[in-house]
């Protein structure tokens, strides 16, 4: 029987794994009306979690500032020490190739546990066996995704080799990532979702000239084997809520990055609902300052559980 994998991996200021992991089985169970599972297929959660590396080093700098004699003084401190100091941290903390190593291999183990099969098994999935990855990512959790698949950082010879070697071996159990000359082995990716996604900003390391986070050229690779597979583009939808700061459309950005490389994506920017009432204060500074539920809406929102499971099932 073919096994759809749905892969959720979290984003910031999430430090404890069974919230976590309970957070996306109850999306789960909220995407299941809309699959439909027979003879032929079955669908299986995978959640990998990653937010404990950077706990420690992110509540080292938050308690120094506590410390600081003047730290009383500083406007809206729940919004410094809810938000801003876990995003810039996890976000600072990753860009470290030691710290984002640390990650990768955590995630990797427990993709392997929890799919039960090892590198070499997933990358012998070959089409036949008809198994298949959608991507569920959350805010940071989408970058590190990325980058694990398509920076160019990993491919720098100044890197352990085994390092390399890891990274490789990881990018190759995907459809044209990592050896764009084996495009036959793998387990395809049929579907990306991605939720209060910063990769719009991320990006602008790539137009400042930073070519070691670039995500584009391996990008285009993966779509462009993926798509001579399946005959068809790969379907990437993008979920934001009006009032998540950290969340921006990819629609133009993805666009001026692919390029011609974009008819192999349907990419499409959806907007989650929100209550009208809120509409008041769009231009406001609480919406900032509230900015962080907004941030959190997408795991329990119902219309983008049945939209994420309309996808997987059409696909």
């Amino acid at each position: 029987m073919a096994t759809d994998y749905i892969i959720f991996v979290h984003g910031v200021k999430t430090r404890e794994r069974d919230l976590f992991e309970r957070t996306a089985s109850e999306m789960f169970a909220r995407m299941k009306p809309y699959l439909q599972s027979d003879s032929s297929r079955t669908f299986k959660p995978i959640t990998l979690f990653w937010g404990d590396i950077a706990e420690d080093s992110t509540n080292l700098i938050l308690n120094a500032l506590k410390d600081s004699p003047t730290w009383s003084q500083f406007w809206f401190q729940k919004f410094r020490t809810e938000q801003v100091i876990p995003f810039v941290g996890d976000a600072a903390l990753y860009l470290s190739r030691h710290v984002s190593v640390q990650i990768i291999k955590q995630m990797t183990a427990q993709a392997i546990e929890q799919m039960g099969l090892d590198l070499e098994e997933i990358q012998q999935k070959s089409k036949p066996d008809g198994d298949r990855l959608h991507l569920v990512t959350h805010s940071w959790g989408t970058v590190i995704l990325f980058d694990i698949m398509f920076a160019t950082r990993w491919e720098d010879v100044s890197l352990d080799p085994e390092i390399i070697e890891f990274v490789n071996t990881l990018r190759s159990c995907f459809f044209g990532v990592g050896n764009p000359e084996i495009n036959d082995l793998g387990m395809p990716i049929a579907s990306i979702h991605t939720m209060g996604s910063p990769i719009s900003l991320f990006n602008l390391l790539n137009a400042s000239g930073a070519k070691s986070f670039n995500l584009t050229p391996e990008l285009k690779n993966f779509l462009s084997s993926l798509y001579q597979i399946t005959g068809k583009p790969l379907p990437w939808f993008n979920y934001t809520h009006p009032g998540d700061p950290l969340a921006y459309p990819l629609k133009g950005v993805m666009d001026l990055s692919l390029g011609d490389a974009n008819k192999f994506v349907t990419l499409e920017d959806i907007i989650a609902p929100t209550n009208s009432w809120l509409q008041f204060f769009n231009q406001n500074i609480i919406s900032i300052i509230q900015g962080g539920e907004a941030h959190n809406s997408y795991w329990t929102n119902e219309l983008v559980s049945q939209k994420i499971g309309q996808v997987i099932q059409s696909c």
